[in-house]
């Protein structure tokens, strides 16, 4: 049983039967667009062929070198 304090019970639940701590569940169900996001991972999405860092780390682990960014004078 949530405590008083949880503003959305029914969406607390839900993410509590997912597996997710209270103390997260909680922040979740609390905050004000918490309906329209849903606990969605911050971040998640995107092309990852679109060669930010990661696609830069893997492709030089690859290679067996460093990514790093070279400096031109």
């Amino acid at each position: 049983m949530p405590s008083p304090s949880i503003k959305n019970e029914k969406q607390y639940e839900s993410l509590r039967d997912k597996g997710m701590s209270k103390a997260r569940a909680a922040r979740i169900a609390n905050s004000p667009d918490a309906s329209k996001h849903g606990g969605q991972k911050s971040g998640s999405g995107g092309n990852p062929e679109q060669g930010g860092t990661t696609a830069q780390k893997k492709a030089a682990g690859r290679k067996g070198a460093k990514a790093t960014a070279s400096k031109t004078k």
